[in-house]
């Protein structure tokens, strides 16, 4: 029996992020109104002062893979003509979806749109609740969950699987820049490239665990009518890390692909529930003005030119810098399930099947949301002024009639939606501060796997406790900061392979 390959950990990569945030934690503990304070004097200015590189760079991804998915790189099989599939469609979709969506959807697609049907940019002179503002809260929902942010992700994505599997580039963060400076790329660089992106990555996870765990605390606790206090929080964040630690470990076949189609079922089931049970009669209509205004409106106001700089900053910019901070190492992972197929299919499945669901998804649950609130004459948003956010999808669903079982599957559903993310970035993490990872040996050692997942629950948990969330989700938008250089210079790589013709034609029934 051949003995499994030995990767030796990258030190440098491993360690420093983990001590900055150990650091960084502490630090808000210890005086936390200060660092906070710190943080949102830092993350203004990232806003005011690059808002408009965020707004432009992403509306310029969409126009760059348009143009690849058009010129003769599109026709790229990547790894070669020969190359044999990881993974069938269906299944690389399930992956993918489930790696890039996680909770997010869940929860800001029942509170998102009540911000912005309750409260509409000033300068729209929309009457809040109105249908006018119905519409522009549905468009915007199209804006902050379709085409945009899906964009932020496949163009490192697919210009990693390409210098990954096509021209045999390492596993790192700095290959994205080899069609640039060449060899120069790899070393000193190329590390703090993947420290800081792997510091952005894990500060995200782990307060998105954070928020998780308070909400199925809340869900678990409303069903059985008790408080579980500190002993069941910590029992979610054990029962969530070790699940998502064992299907990390067990790899992509095994472990991540089951639990994607698992939460991907779960999802139709949640989409089905509402719409048998909802006012569905109002969501093709919601649905279709909203889509309308989303394209007249969508260069003006993905720019900011149409609404109040303020709204556009602490909205739109502010999401694009939270998906830019996670998409670097998220790339590392979507790019190595790429390999035998065309990179048209790759941008259909990572940017055009994606944008389809969240679309759908909106439509349904957001639409949903919009219709019970100007029905109720805005006790939804009254409930979410008044305690935030986390408790608003079990609200929805209790109004919607759901009992026991429909709770209990609204609870599965997020459990399994932060697994199936947590999963697949925890693979990506421990690729990336592991030497020697190729196509034929690509997992980590499981030691690092566990130490990375471990670290993301422990410090989930210490900033429940502390009420800390607010701090190390900020950290992790800030990591859009180097994150927009990073994938910036990631489309200038996919503009000159396709430019410069670096790609091998693919056979026609490859796509």
């Amino acid at each position: 029996m051949a003995l499994a390959p030995f990767h030796p950990v990258n030190r440098p990569v491993f360690l420093v992020p983990l001590l900055v945030l150990i650091a960084a934690l502490l630090l808000s503990l210890w005086h936390g109104p200060a660092f906070l304070a710190v943080e949102t004097a830092i993350n203004d200015w990232v806003l005011q002062t690059f808002g408009a590189a965020f707004a432009v760079t992403s509306v310029a991804f969409l126009f760059l893979l348009a143009c690849v998915a058009l010129s003769p790189l599109g026709a790229t099989v990547i790894g070669g003509p020969g190359a044999t599939p990881l993974l069938g469609r269906w299944r690389w979709f399930a992956v993918t979806l489930c790696t890039t969506i996680a909770t997010g959807i869940l929860f800001w697609g029942v509170a998102e749109p009540l911000f912005h049907l309750d409260d509409p940019p000033a300068m729209l002179g929309l009457a809040p609740g109105s249908d006018a503002a119905a519409t522009f809260a549905m468009s915007t929902m199209f804006l902050h969950w379709t085409l945009t942010p899906y964009a932020i992700y496949t163009v490192p994505a697919l210009a990693f699987a390409i210098l990954y599997y096509n021209r045999a580039e390492p596993f790192s963060l700095s290959s994205l820049f080899v069609p640039l400076i060449g060899r120069r790329a790899h070393g000193l660089t190329g590390t703090a490239i993947d420290i800081v992106c792997l510091f952005a990555l894990v500060a995200g996870m782990a307060a998105s665990l954070g928020a998780g765990i308070l909400a199925l605390a809340g869900g678990i606790e409303g069903i059985g009518r008790f408080s579980g206090g500190a002993t069941l929080r910590w029992t979610i964040a054990a029962a969530i890390v070790g699940t998502f630690v064992v299907s990390a470990a067990l790899g992509l076949q095994r472990g991540i692909t089951r639990l994607s189609l698992l939460n991907i079922w779960l999802f139709f089931a949640v989409l089905l529930f509402v719409l048998v049970t909802g006012p569905t009669g109002r969501l093709p209509v919601l649905g279709g003005e909203g889509a309308a205004d989303y394209a007249a409106t969508f260069l003006p106001r993905s720019l900011g030119l149409d609404v109040d700089a303020d709204w556009h900053r602490q909205w739109t910019i502010f999401n694009w810098a939270n998906w830019f901070a996670w998409a670097p190492v998220t790339a590392l992972f979507l790019g190595r399930l790429a390999v035998g197929y065309t990179v048209r299919a790759f941008i259909a499945v990572n940017l055009l099947l994606p944008a389809l669901f969240g679309a759908v998804w909106m439509v349904i649950i957001a639409g949903t949301t919009i219709t019970l609130d100007q029905q109720s004459g805005g006790s939804l948003y009254a409930v979410l002024t008044r305690v935030g956010p986390d408790p608003l999808l079990y609200r929805l669903f209790s109004e919607l009639g759901g009992g026991l079982p429909v709770l209990a599957l609204l609870i599965a559903a997020i459990f399994l939606s932060y697994v199936t993310a947590a999963d697949s970035n925890v693979s990506a993490m421990s690729a990336l501060s592991t030497h020697g990872i190729s196509p034929e040996t690509p997992e980590a050692p499981l030691w690092v796997k566990i130490v990375w997942g471990a670290t993301i629950g422990l410090v989930a948990m210490i900033l429940v406790a502390a009420a800390g969330l607010d701090g190390i989700r900020m950290m992790s938008v800030l990591g859009g900061f180097p994150a927009l250089f990073v994938i910036g210079g990631a489309a200038l790589s996919l503009l000159a392979m396709a430019v410069r013709g670096q790609h091998r034609a693919a056979p026609a029934s490859a796509e």
